[in-house]
């Protein structure tokens, strides 16, 4: 079984550690997140990583590219506690990616 990883600030990070998920909380040093993110990536163990929006300035057009032809594991974006943004566009967004990394079709929210 793949593992689930959260890149998270540290105003968040402690709500995922209370989930239960594996979290690693990192501050605003864009070339270290990068680096992490990278490690993440080749890391078989992993297979979806969740990373905050503001944090995910790291991933750059040349490793977007690498992501988009991964079949694993999936990056998703999350809002930071920051913003969040329930409009119609993102829940797709996130529905989408979420069955290409699971095979499922998984409602979000509680409508």
């Amino acid at each position: 079984m793949y593992k689930l990883v959260v890149i998270a600030g540290h105003e968040s990070a402690p709500g995922f550690k209370l989930a239960g998920v594996d979290v690693v909380e990192v501050d605003e040093d864009v070339k270290k997140n990068r680096r992490l993110l990278v490690d993440f990536i080749n890391d078989d163990s992993i297979g979806v990583i969740a990373i905050e929006e503001d944090l995910a300035v790291a991933i750059d057009d040349q490793l977007r590219n690498r992501l988009d032809k991964l079949y694993r594991p999936v990056v998703i974006p999350i809002p930071s506690k920051k913003k969040i943004d329930t409009t119609d566009a993102r829940t797709a967004y996130v529905r989408t990616i979420i069955k290409r990394a699971v095979g499922f079709d998984i409602k979000l929210g509680g409508k």
